[in-house]
């Protein structure tokens, strides 16, 4: 019987988790809206950013859910995952991660000289973190330091100079990301145990992980307000960074060290975050 094309494109979706993709691409825009403010933007360049993104992401997630796809077969959390459940052959997998993985590099090559030089060292960071568990407790800062790659390769891929723009904000995006990463492992933290897999939950317990997570989301709203300072964005940026805010008290609010049964909710929310910071620092940039 001939594959269903619509029930494919879903498995493939689900595969990368696409909704995800509304965690790093709103920052990723954000640094190029900045960097706009000082170089011509194009609607076209805009376009190859996004595909950029889009590309490196389903690279990483592809390349991470092959080299996990045992732990996620022996996982009851992830076992219902498309390689354990046989929705997606391990060589469809590799196909798709070397396919995105060469359109990542030749669109970087289309956007400028300089972002294809970088495109290897993005993809290797963003491919390390899925190893990292193996050999490390600080995997939660690994993610954070590959999603850190999106607005600062936002900031270059329009054609922004050395700052410190793009810093604050790659270091505003990866304190979100661990965080909110933290409370996620935190589910998982028996069977990584056992499984002698490392994560920041495993090396300091749930309670002083939570406390971690409460850090690094206070680095994160302070990153985001310095940012507005350094790149004289005015009150309404400052309204939304208060927003976000609000938004990560919520979050940290629903995770307990003796109740873990709101992480899900905890994680989707962050959905939101990136896409409200995006709304109302392009508000400050264009109306002000």
């Amino acid at each position: 019987m001939t594959p269903d094309p619509l029930s494919r494109l879903r498995t493939y979706l689900g595969f990368v988790r696409f909704s995800h993709t509304v965690f790093a691409l709103p920052f990723a825009l954000v640094g190029a809206l900045l960097a706009s403010r000082l170089v011509p933007m194009t609607w076209a360049r805009v376009g190859w950013i996004v595909a950029a993104m889009v590309a490196a992401r389903s690279a990483a997630m592809a390349f991470n859910r092959l080299v996990d796809a045992h732990y996620d077969a022996l996982n009851p959390r992830t076992a219902s995952r498309e390689i354990p459940r046989g929705a997606m052959s391990r060589t469809e997998a590799v196909v798709f991660l070397v396919v995105t993985s060469v359109v990542f590099l030749l669109v970087c090559a289309r956007i400028s000289p300089l972002c294809l030089a970088l495109a290897p060292v993005a993809l290797a960071i963003v491919f390390w973190y899925s190893l990292a568990k193996r050999y490390t407790w600080a995997t939660q800062f690994f993610l954070g330091l590959a999603m850190a790659v999106a607005p600062v390769g936002g900031w270059i891929a329009s054609g922004g100079g050395p700052s410190w723009q793009p810093v604050l904000l790659g270091l505003a995006i990866g304190s979100w990301v661990g965080g909110f990463d933290v409370l996620y492992a935190c589910q998982d933290l028996e069977f990584d145990r056992a499984h002698g897999l490392r994560s920041i939950p495993v090396r300091f317990g749930v309670a002083q992980s939570i406390a971690i997570s409460r850090a690094l989301h206070v680095i994160t709203v302070a990153s985001l307000a310095l940012l507005g300072v350094v790149a004289g964005l005015g009150a309404v940026y400052q309204g939304g960074v208060a927003l976000v805010a609000g938004l990560l008290v919520f979050e940290q609010s629903l995770v307990s060290a003796s109740d873990l049964s709101q992480v899900k909710r905890a994680f989707d929310m962050n959905g939101w975050v990136g896409l409200l910071y995006l709304a109302t620092t392009g508000l400050s940039i264009y109306v002000g």
